[in-house]
Formats: C-alpha cells, sequence, structure tokens
C-alpha cells in the first residue's frame, strides 16, 4: 500500500502513518471476510474494503478533532491486494497503480483530483489538466472532506508487473519512462532505484514513494518478486 500525506497540510506525514497504521488492521479483517465469505460473493469483499477504507477516514478525521494542530491532515490510500488468481485495487486519492503487461503498461487507477473530473465531464482535454492548477487538488482523501473509496477486481496472470506509486514520481516521470524501466527490469529493487533516480534527476520536489512486485510460477508453486 501506498500512502501519501497531502503537501501543504499540517499533519500529512501523521495522518499517512495513521492511515497505513489502521487499514493494515482493518484489511486485515476485509482478508478474513474473503476467506469466510461465498468465493463467489465479491461484491461482499469489495464492500469490506471501502468499508475498511472509510474506517481509515473516520479515525483520521477523529484523531483530527482531538488535536486541531493536526485539524486539516488528510491523505492519499493506494492498496493492492492479491488472492490469486485475483487482484484488488483500493483506492482514495491520486496515488497510482499501474500494470505492465506484454510490453503494454496501463495506469489502472483513476486520479481523484479535481482536474481528472473535468477531464471526465469534458471540460478539459488531457494535456489542459495536466497544466491546470487543480491537477494537485484532491477530490477525495482519506481525512478530507470527501473520501471516495474505489475498488478494482482485476484479472491475474503469471508475468504481470504491478506498481504502487505517489505522485511524487508521476509529476518527474512520464508514462514512457515507466515502461522502459519495467521492460528492463532485472528486479524489483533495482527498477526502485532506478526509478526513483529518474525522479531525482528531474527534479525530485514532492515526496517519492513506489512499489514494484510481480508474480512468478516456481516450482507449479506460487511467488512474489
Amino acid at each position: 500500500m501506498v500512502a501519501d500525506g497531502v503537501g501543504g497540510q499540517a499533519g500529512g506525514e501523521r495522518a499517512s502513518r495513521l492511515a497505513v497504521e489502521t487499514a493494515t488492521r482493518y484489511l486485515g479483517e476485509s482478508i478474513d471476510v474473503y476467506y469466510t465469505a461465498d468465493p463467489g460473493n465479491e461484491e461482499a469483499f469489495s464492500r469490506a474494503l471501502s468499508q475498511a477504507a472509510l474506517r481509515c477516514h473516520a479515525e483520521v478525521v477523529k484523531r483530527a478533532e482531538e488535536d486541531r494542530a493536526f485539524r486539516n491532515m488528510a491523505t492519499t490510500l493506494t492498496v493492492w491486494i492479491g488472492v490469486w488468481p485475483r487482484a484488488y485495487l483500493l483506492q482514495v486519492g491520486d496515488s497510482r497503480y499501474y500494470m505492465f503487461q506484454d510490453d503494454s503498461l496501463t495506469q489502472v487507477s483513476r486520479d481523484q483530483t479535481l482536474a481528472e473530473d473535468l477531464v471526465v465531464q469534458g471540460v478539459l482535454s488531457r494535456a489542459e489538466a495536466e497544466e491546470s492548477p487543480w491537477a494537485n487538488v484532491l477530490a477525495s482523501a482519506i481525512g478530507g472532506s470527501a473520501t471516495t473509496p474505489v475498488v478494482t477486481a482485476i484479472e491475474q496472470s503469471w508475468g504481470q508487473v504491478h506498481m504502487l506509486c505517489s505522485d511524487g514520481l508521476t509529476k518527474h516521470v512520464p508514462d514512457d519512462r515507466i515502461r522502459e524501466r519495467l521492460r528492463s527490469m532485472t528486479s524489483a529493487r533495482q527498477v526502485c532505484e532506478d526509478l526513483l533516480q529518474d525522479a531525482l534527476d528531474a527534479g525530485g520536489t514532492d515526496n517519492i514513494t513506489l512499489i514494484v512486485g510481480r508474480a512468478v510460477q516456481k516450482n507449479g508453486a506460487q511467488a512474489g518478486s
């Protein structure tokens, strides 16, 4: 999971840490729902994941109310859960999830920003949105004024590469460069270090967080790398 404290807001670091702590606890309960519920009832698991995000939101809001110094703290939360042969993506905010497969890079998540909402409504073009002052204004955040968890089910296959990242990476490193790096990766650690350096070389003006992993088949078993 990736939680990126909202830039410029008091307590962003505290909010992201709190979101990770509470998400770990509540998502563990959601996994129990998955294994104890009807295997064919994906809707119940998706609801459990959404509820986990809303409980994280409530926890952050409660802590903020208890300490006025952190009353505006907020964070993104993007979580990838693999339960072979499926994976589930839970997202609040604009930290992204990418999938690389068959030499193709796909941004599966959708940025929950005001600019992206305007693109969907046809008010702005994609190019205009990238330059818009609304590009970094979240329409949904844990601890924010609005919280809209989105859960996406994903069919997994061997060889897929999965990447979670904060916008500190994507504001400096274009998708073409990310694709190039993932295509030539030799290990998750190596590609993360290379992408981190790319972002730093391009300015590194924001927190840079990224996680890369893939499912590989070894002796008929499932393993991660």
